[in-house]
């Protein structure tokens, strides 16, 4: 019962519309069937407190046999629970028969087998529809227990990139207070908007690609500042980003792992980032020149924001991306295809997919 007072609050109709046509038909059909037999039609009209009393036995049924009796004290004192509800339901439907139903509409052999009968077929038809919403609950329910723990470990990937980055941006602005005084006002600026999309992005479940974007650039101007004509650094962005979301933070640890490992000992350091944008679809790429290996060089892709970034693609993206890394003696190179969401076509098919499983099951 408590749950028919929460698919009334919670504004799902499907199982009160289930009851009330399923409850109509089983009272209403013998009366149909009745015809032009007024004897018959008549004993029908009599007996439907009988039809009214197997509500309750539908109910205990499939909102306390099955999901509680079953599943806590398994399927022998389940059995046990549904003879001794039928057994009384039976003694019922024979008292309206014997008592309530006058003398002269009574049926004058086997009262005991027509009061069993319906009974039976109530407890099939309910045991069926119970075994039936039963396992779609369980089903939704470890459902939203996996999702509960891909959040949580979203939530640790996500609070992971926070620290890690900090840590990078710390160096850069330690260098670019000692070598480039003249230019602090300017670089804590930009460091600030970096640091407050970090911030305020981190925890939301995506950001405009558009807001993602713009934090590459300014990570990049600020890598040109700090590096000048020392590294070559090319940007090139084509396509439209507009109505497409991503997950916050995703594409940074590409061109911070090319920074870290494409400068330094590296001849000619070059770092080229490709951003293009078709319809839905996203292809980003990362190329960096190698230098001289070194220990920390032999996997560039094993460090704590890759991995992190690969875990997050798993789980958020896990058939619409294409990740691929190759290198060689003088190239790193990084490609990444994404099949982006628009959060209006989004939405439309949540609402499809929530109506969907409304459908399957009774909550």
């Amino acid at each position: 019962m408590n749950r028919i007072g929460a698919n009334l609050s919670s504004g799902n109709l499907l199982p009160i519309v289930f009851h009330i046509v399923l409850w109509t038909v089983w009272i209403g059909l013998p009366i149909i069937n009745a015809g032009e037999n007024e004897r018959w039609r008549q004993y029908a009209i009599y007996l439907i407190p009988g039809g009214l009393a197997h509500i309750p036995l539908f109910l205990i049924n499939t909102e306390w046999l099955i999901p509680r009796v079953l599943q806590r004290r398994g399927v022998s004192t389940y059995l046990l629970y549904l003879l001794a509800l039928i057994a009384f339901f039976s003694l019922i439907q024979y008292g309206i028969r014997m008592g309530w139903v006058p003398e002269d509409l009574r049926l004058k052999h086997n009262v005991v087998f027509w009061s069993i009968i319906p009974v039976l077929f109530a407890t099939a038809v309910s045991t069926g529809y119970g075994f039936i919403t039963y396992y779609n609950r369980q089903e939704k329910a470890q459902q939203e227990e996996q999702q509960e723990r891909l959040k949580s470990e979203l939530s640790f990937l996500r609070s992971q990139i926070s620290p890690h980055f900090m840590f990078n941006i710390l160096n850069s602005i330690v260098y670019l207070i000692r070598s480039k005084s003249d230019m602090a006002e300017r670089v804590t600026i930009q460091l600030s908007e970096l640091i407050r999309y970090m911030l305020y992005s981190s925890g939301e479940d995506a950001v405009s690609l558009e807001k993602e974007i713009n934090y590459l650039k300014n990570y990049i101007d600020l890598q040109r500042v700090r590096f000048e004509e020392d590294v070559s650094i090319t940007l090139d962005i084509s396509g439209s980003p507009d109505h497409l979301e991503i997950d916050p933070m995703l594409l940074i640890p590409f061109v911070e792992n090319a920074f870290k490992h494409g400068v330094g000992l590296v001849q000619d350091p070059l770092i080229d980032v490709q951003v293009v944008i078709k319809g839905n679809v996203l292809d980003f790429s990362v190329r960096n020149k190698k230098g001289p290996e070194t220990e920390e060089d032999k996997d560039p892709s094993s460090g704590i924001g890759l991995k992190n970034v690969r875990r997050r693609l798993e789980l958020l993206y896990p058939k619409t991306h294409q990740l691929q890394i190759e290198q060689n003696e003088n190239w790193y190179t990084i490609s990444l295809r994404l099949q982006l969401t628009d959060p209006a076509v989004e939405l439309m098919q949540q609402q499809k997919k929530l109506i969907h499983e409304a459908s399957l099951s009774g909550r």
